[in-house]
C-alpha cells in the first residue's frame, strides 16, 4: 500500500450557539460575523476524521485547505490539533461573498497549486449554507470522479476505493478510481 496525499477542505462557520446574533450587513449584503466565534463545520470535521482514519491505515499526509478571511487560521489550528499535517489558507478580500461555484473554483485551484491529491474530502454540506454543491464542483474543476453522501470509504487496492453512498431507503457500494473526490458526511460507520 502506498501512502496517500489527502486534501480535506474545511470551512469556518459561525458557532451554532451564537446564531441568534447573526445579521446581514445592510450595505454589503454579507453575513456580519463580527463577535461571533467560529468553528469547523461539523461535516467538515467528519471528513477530517475520515482522512485521519485513512492515514492511520495507509500512511501519507493530510493537508487541510480553507478559503476565508484571515481569522480562518483559528480553524486551521484546530485541524492541526486534530492531526492534520499541513494547512493552507486561501484568503483575499475579493473572495468575500463568493457563491458555491466561485468557492469551488478557488479551492480547486489551490489544490492544483499544491500538486493535486489522491483523495479530496469535504463535508457533505456546510452548516451555514447547506447546499451540498461545493464538493461536486471542486471534483469537476479537478476532473475527478465524485461521490456524494458518503458514509464509508475503504480501499480495495492502491487504485480503487469502495465507497458507500447513502440513498433513499438504503445505500449503494460503488467502486471509484483513485484519485477521487468525496464530499462526505462519513459520520455513520456501520
Amino acid at each position: 500500500m502506498r501512502p496517500l496525499n489527502i486534501v480535506v477542505c474545511i470551512k469556518q462557520v459561525p458557532d451554532a450557539r451564537y446564531w441568534d446574533r447573526l445579521a446581514l450587513d445592510p450595505k454589503t449584503k454579507l453575513l456580519n460575523r463580527r463577535g461571533i466565534p467560529i468553528t469547523i463545520g461539523p461535516m467538515d470535521k467528519n471528513a477530517l476524521e475520515e482522512a485521519l482514519r485513512i492515514r492511520e491505515a495507509r500512511g501519507g499526509k493530510i493537508t487541510v485547505v480553507s478559503m476565508g478571511p484571515p481569522n480562518t487560521k483559528e480553524i486551521l489550528m484546530t485541524a492541526f490539533a486534530l492531526g492534520a499535517d499541513e494547512a493552507v489558507l486561501l484568503t483575499d478580500r475579493a473572495f468575500g461573498g463568493a457563491d458555491t461555484l466561485a468557492t469551488a473554483y478557488v479551492l480547486a485551484n489551490g489544490i492544483k497549486k499544491l500538486g493535486g491529491a489522491d483523495l479530496v474530502l469535504l463535508g457533505s454540506e456546510s452548516l451555514d449554507g447547506s447546499t451540498g454543491q461545493v464538493g461536486p464542483q471542486v471534483a469537476e474543476f479537478l476532473d475527478l470522479p465524485s461521490v456524494t453522501r458518503v458514509s464509508k470509504i475503504e480501499f480495495m487496492d492502491d487504485d480503487t476505493l469502495q465507497v458507500r453512498t447513502n440513498i433513499e431507503m438504503g445505500y449503494m457500494n460503488l467502486e471509484v478510481p483513485v484519485p477521487a473526490g468525496a464530499p462526505c458526511g462519513c459520520q455513520s460507520r456501520p
